[in-house]
């Protein structure tokens, strides 16, 4: 399958540089997946399609402020650090800018001195593997000096870090927010539970690959990026209960989609754990785990709108995103919402 079948074009000005006031504000896009059929709705009204039996599953995970601005003290050299993932100890895999100017032995600094980072490996394509040293408590620095590492397309500065959270946000480790979980507020999420809808949470800590481009021709010969997940023993029995009852289970973003794929078994039974998946869902591919799934507007040719292309059809999904390019409704992690059920 070539990856130039999930082509579309996309004018740059729908790429939602700046979240909206209210969260739940944004459009919604109800796409039938059977059918291919779509109303045009706002979040807040998401209870009109949501039942009593349905349970939401989101992501809990809490994007770390990883983007550091640090400098070399012996030649002030500027270097901006992104955390990706946590090795062991004070150990972490980053990505550095330059990287050229980052070797093995090199030291950077960072808030004058708060924080110092020593490069004890170099890896591939700007990667390297600090090991800092502090005094105090490592995330209570990273509070004070990290920024929130925004996606490579949005060129505006976030004013409130909280917007790039979502409301319900707990377990920290990842390097970009669960996206399509930005459009609740607790006021929602209460509403919703009223009317008998079940809430799940799972943990899936997002990486930077999210962002990286497929960049082979052939969708078969693409490596996903692997990513840490966990799950309760009481969300896996609220999972296996719901299925059970046969009631539909809907995930809130591509993250969730992956994290419940990986757990399920072929009978669609979940089980408590934790660990690493690289699973890359598309066109072909069966789902065991989810009935319907709640994401945002992903970019051209990614791994995401492939995914979403394995729900609800290659067909019905470009169709539908050609339709909102033409109702002009807003691109990517801070744009609009579709429903897919």
């Amino acid at each position: 399958m070539k990856v130039d079948m999930f082509d579309f074009e996309l004018p740059e000005e729908l790429i939602a540089q700046v979240p909206l006031e209210n969260r739940a504000s944004s459009r919604l896009m109800v796409l039938n997946k059977e059918t291919g059929e779509t109303k045009h709705d706002t979040f807040n009204n998401i209870l009109k399609y949501l039942k009593k039996g349905d349970c939401l599953v989101l992501n809990d995970t809490k994007v770390l402020p990883a983007r550091l601005l640090g400098a070399k003290p012996d030649t002030g050299a500027k270097i901006e650090v992104l955390l990706l993932k946590q090795i062991e100890g004070d150990k972490w895999e980053t990505l550095v800018k330059p990287a050229k100017r980052v070797r093995k032995g090199t030291t950077i600094t960072f808030g004058d001195g708060k924080l110092e980072a020593n490069c004890v490996e170099e890896l591939e394509h700007g990667g390297r593997i600090l090991e800092f040293q502090y005094e105090g408590i490592f995330y209570e620095i990273l509070e004070t000096l990290g920024k929130m590492p925004l996606p490579p397309y949005i060129k505006e500065q976030l004013e409130d870090q909280d917007r790039y959270q979502t409301v319900y946000a707990k377990e920290r480790g990842s390097a970009a927010a669960p996206t399509a979980g930005l459009h609740f507020t607790k006021e929602l999420l209460e509403e919703i539970q009223k009317i008998g809808v079940k809430i799940a949470f799972i943990t899936l800590h997002v990486g930077l690959g999210t962002f990286r481009p497929v960049s082979v021709e052939n969708i078969e010969e693409h490596d996903m990026h692997a990513e840490y997940y966990s799950i309760s023993k009481e969300t896996a029995a609220l999972l296996n209960e719901v299925k059970r009852q046969g009631e539909r289970i809907i995930s809130v973003g591509t993250t969730s989609t992956r994290t419940l794929e990986t757990i399920a078994d072929n009978s669609g039974h979940f089980q408590a754990g934790n660990g690493w998946t690289d699973i890359f869902i598309y066109p072909g591919y069966t789902f065991k785990a989810i009935d319907g799934m709640i994401t945002n507007f992903h970019l051209p040719m990614s791994t995401l709108i492939m995914l979403v292309s394995a729900l609800a059809g290659r067909e019905h999904v470009l169709s539908a995103y050609n339709e909102a390019v033409k109702e002009r409704y807003r691109f990517f992690s801070f744009g609009d919402a579709m429903l897919i059920i």
